[in-house]
């Protein structure tokens, strides 16, 4: 339950949830375990939502789409932590602090997950769930804070860390269609 107040704060509130999650003390994996990776199976299951209104939608063709969306937030996830960690060495210097960068990648990534279940959920191509995904960057400039990023890397870090989940997403997608192509 402390969870899903931490989503909803770090979401509805950022400042304040970045807070709450600093006081919760949520283990990493558990975060991991119970809640991302249960999302990505819900993302996964509701690929297959379109077969009820979409008649061209074939369960091939959504079982694949359930596959790669799964996939391409799990890499993700793991490259943005790689990436970050590489290239903000001074946030990830103990355990603790790479614990803490991996939560903050993983409640960023639990908001665009959930905008994609409800993207998959309605049967209209919904451009305001499109335009929900730039909210992130803003989630994500109010927890530089949380992470320790100095000041004069915030806005670097905040382009940066923002560039990577919202794209990286996307282009994994990309490439794991080509693949299931050919």
């Amino acid at each position: 339950m402390e969870i899903l107040k931490n989503i909803i704060f770090v979401i509805f509130s950022p400042k304040m949830g970045w807070e709450e999650v600093k006081r919760s003390c949520i283990p990493t994996g558990r975060l991991f375990v119970s809640t991302f990776l249960p999302l990505l199976i819900v993302l996964a299951l509701t690929a297959f939502v379109p077969l009820a209104f979409d008649k061209t939608a074939t369960v091939a063709g959504k079982l694949m789409d359930a596959i790669i969306t799964f996939a391409s937030f799990l890499v993700t996830f793991y490259l943005t932590s790689y990436l970050l960690s590489s290239l903000y060495p001074e946030i990830a210097n103990s355990q603790s602090a790479i614990d803490r960068l991996n939560d903050f990648i993983i409640y960023n990534l639990i908001y665009l997950i959930v905008l994609q279940i409800i993207k998959n959920l309605t049967p209209v191509d919904a451009a305001p769930i499109f335009f929900l995904m730039f909210y992130m960057p803003y989630i994500v400039y109010k927890g530089v804070d949380f992470l320790g990023v100095r000041n004069n890397k915030q806005l670097r870090f905040t382009l940066l860390a923002s560039l990577m989940m919202l794209l990286l997403p996307v282009a994994f997608i990309w490439v794991f269609n080509l693949f299931a192509i050919n």
